[in-house]
């Protein structure tokens, strides 16, 4: 069974918009190649969040998408959600959520996205570590926002 890749975005800003833009930019860019992706947020009111910020984040942009449960089924190529098991979804993980979910093992590749401020770096040290003991592939990427 091949190994989970999984890509950590260093950012070098220590604003939370940061996250939020390199979400909508990460999923903008996964969309445009054919991936499906589950964002796993913390609670409720983040993935209402980032569902909204992906309507208006760029004007000439569209990223089909609806928080898990709703819309259509099928669902769009981006499903957002905050608790349970994501129901068909096993290409890309977005990991906006403070834990590493249990499920995540299903998918071909994971993405964490860390701000920089301390106590996301040592959260994130903590998923680095787990991950690696459970032999994912790991990646880093520091993100320069303009």
């Amino acid at each position: 069974m091949p190994s989970i890749r999984v890509d950590f975005y260093l950012l070098a800003s220590d604003q939370n918009d940061a996250r939020w833009s390199v979400a909508c930019r990460l999923l903008e860019k996964a969309y445009a190649k054919g991936h499906k992706v589950y964002v796993l947020c913390n609670n409720k009111q983040e993935a209402e969040f980032l569902d909204e910020l992906l309507w208006t984040f760029k004007e000439e942009s569209f990223i089909p998408h609806n928080l898990q449960g709703e819309g259509p089924e099928p669902p769009p190529p981006i499903q957002i959600g905050y608790e349970g098991e994501p129901r068909g979804f096993n290409d890309i993980l977005l990991n906006l959520a403070n834990y590493i979910p249990g499920f995540y093992p299903k998918f071909k590749r994971v993405m964490e996205i860390v701000v920089n401020v301390e106590t996301e770096k040592e959260l994130s040290r903590a998923h680095y570590r787990n991950y690696r003991a459970k032999g994912c592939e790991l990646h880093t990427h520091q993100i320069e926002l303009k």
